[in-house]
């Protein structure tokens, strides 16, 4: 019986020779033909290869459909009894004389490279938008249909792999994979298991630290390493984030869900709980997994801009993210200011002690933090920071002779926002209100003057608080915008001079108005302004010229049209020196 089917296997493969080398290459028809003798019986199983050698992203779309469609109707009835690699392997080297296992031992071969050819067409750029659709389609449902209907890890973490090592663009099969597949709870569950692993092993290969990269990765080409972190990060942020709170009930793409056993939960509530813990945890382990990687500097930036609000409360336990966040604090520059949203939850949520906090933040208060991109989170912060009434009075008052120091050198969005932070300090912080006013000390009636007038004992390029000297210091940088050549600026200091320690009277500014200040708002608003008074300029007679004959004496304004049948002169301007008599050095427009 095995050797007719193999007579009849190899007559059929020739028969398929024939029919190929009469056209060339096989028609969209004759592809047909092969796939539906393919599911008729064993005797034409040497159709599979010839079919699955036409699964190329550069192969005509119809004929590609075609040979998909039919090796994905051959394989799904045998999927649980194609045996494992292992099995597969032993019969292959001879093993065994089982006839069936010889047949499972191809069949295996043959739904591997069907997996990788699916593979390739979902991945590949040069792949027709449909044909990859349709090969993903047909792949997550091998995936669904696992050993027991459990989920089919194994070649789901092949697919991921091969995402990640990609070295063209990863958009499009990661938007089909997010919009059709990444809402079920099970497909996360094993991406965040498959990304955990995948970042572990580029971990072990890559050499040198996060800070090489920040310092050396920005020219040139990257490297593959450099890429498979992209790729792994794109994975990431392409999976909605599932609010663990509000759901009752995750969505299965397989019959079992998250269990590999083929063990079903019954219990709808105690299942929730569950899955969600489950989640939770491989979230953390896959992103924790990511953050140890070298990361480019733009990938850098982008975690450290979103981690406050699209990691960490997804998170089984955010305080194990402390060292990632005050390495990034301590770098310095724009990495400290981004870093500061995700310390900031930390600190005030989740327990964190971090002793140099202040001192850090307060060597971040530079002209540069006013331009940059993201100031108005870091702005806003800076108020939330310095907020506390247990703050010592030596370091508010630092910030604010540093903040006051600042406004000399920032543009005037960035002094109307110094202003609203200067006035909250002042009024959270009434022992710190001797900076606004130094009263004159008497001494038997007299005035006892400064020692060194005009000197200032506060240290600007000190980045310790307490030895900056600012509590011997005063904000007389304030009383200077009182002459801003911006009109909002001289306004709004006028703030600062009402009594702020009555706080009845008072209120606190809001640093959200003002943080994302630029030249644009502040001429925009000036030009917005109703103004009731407007400076005219009133004339006797109506002017002739331009300048008045007082306005440059010696000088004659001349235009050739006017001159008529005079010598020509080179220019417009004619110096003259004529000073006899001045009533004949008429002056003409210009």
């Amino acid at each position: 019986m095995a050797k007719s089917s193999s007579a009849t296997a190899t007559a059929t493969a020739s028969g398929t020779k024939k029919r190929k080398s009469k056209s060339g290459a096989l028609t969209h028809e004759e592809v047909k033909a092969l796939g539906l003798e393919l599911l008729s019986s064993r005797a034409h199983l040497n159709h599979a290869p010839t079919l699955l050698a036409l699964l190329s992203p550069t192969a005509p779309l119809s004929i590609a459909l075609e040979a998909l469609i039919s090796l994905q109707s051959f394989f799904e009835p045998l999927l649980s009894s194609i045996p494992s690699a292992s099995a597969a392997a032993a019969a292959a080297g001879g093993a065994s004389d089982d006839p069936e296992l010889v047949f499972g031992a191809w069949l295996r071969q043959r739904f591997d490279e069907f997996v990788a050819a699916l593979v390739e067409l979902s991945v590949s750029p040069h792949s027709d938008e449909a044909i990859r659709e349709v090969a993903l389609d047909a792949f997550m449902d091998f995936v669904k249909l696992g050993k027991d209907g459990s989920f089919h890890s194994a070649i789901y973490h092949k697919f991921l792999h091969a995402v990640v090592h990609a070295t063209n663009s990863i958009d499009d099969v990661l938007e089909l994979l997010g919009s059709k597949y990444s809402k079920y709870a099970d497909v996360c569950f094993f991406t965040y298991t498959s990304l955990d692993k995948i970042a572990n092993s580029l971990g072990s290969q890559t050499t040198g630290s996060g800070k090489d990269v920040l310092q050396n990765g920005d020219d040139g080409a990257e490297d593959r390493s450099a890429i498979c972190v992209r790729n792994v990060y794109n994975i990431l942020v392409h999976i909605p984030a599932l609010d663990f709170k509000k759901e009752s009930k995750f969505d299965m793409w397989s019959t079992v869900g998250l269990s590999s056993k083929g063990e079903k939960d019954t219990s709808e509530g105690s299942s929730a709980t569950r899955i969600s813990k489950k989640l939770k945890l491989k979230f953390t382990k896959a992103w924790l997994a990511f953050l140890k990687l070298p990361l480019p500097l733009d990938v850098y930036k982008e975690v450290l801009a979103t981690l406050h609000q699209n990691v960490i409360p997804s998170m089984s336990n955010p305080a194990i993210l402390c060292d990632f966040l005050t390495t990034s604090y301590d770098i310095g520059g724009v990495i400290s200011v981004m870093a500061l949203s995700g310390l900031f939850i930390l600190m005030t949520q989740h327990q964190l002690e971090y002793p140099k906090f202040y001192d850090k933040l307060y060597a971040l208060l530079t002209p540069a933090v006013f331009m940059a991109k993201h100031r108005s989170v870091f702005l806003q912060l800076l108020d939330a920071c310095l907020k506390s009434s247990y703050l010592q009075a030596y370091l508010v008052a630092s910030f604010a002779k540093r903040l006051s120091r600042l406004t000399l050198s920032v543009p005037p969005a960035g002094a109307l926002i110094i202003i609203a932070l200067i006035h909250n300090l002042l009024r959270r912080h009434p022992s710190i209100n001797f900076l606004v006013h130094w009263e004159v000390a008497q001494d038997d009636g007299v005035a006892s003057l400064p020692k060194k007038i005009g000197a200032d004992p506060f240290n600007n390029e000190e980045t310790d608080p307490a030895k900056s000297g600012a509590m011997r210091s005063s904000l007389w940088e304030i009383d200077t915008l009182r002459h801003h050549y911006t009109p909002a600026v001289s306004r709004f200091v006028a703030s600062l001079e009402t009594d702020l320690t009555v706080r009845a009277k008072t209120m606190e500014m809001k640093i959200t108005d003002f943080s994302s200040g630029s030249y644009a708002t502040v001429f925009r608003d000036e030009a917005r302004r109703r103004i009731k008074q407007v400076p005219l300029a009133f004339y006797r007679s109506t002017p002739t010229s331009l300048f008045q004959e007082s306005d440059f004496p010696g000088w004659t304004f001349g235009c050739q049209s006017n001159m008529g049948a005079q010598a020509s002169v080179e220019g417009n301007a004619v110096h003259t020196l004529e000073t006899v008599d001045a009533s004949l050095a008429k002056r003409s427009r210009v």
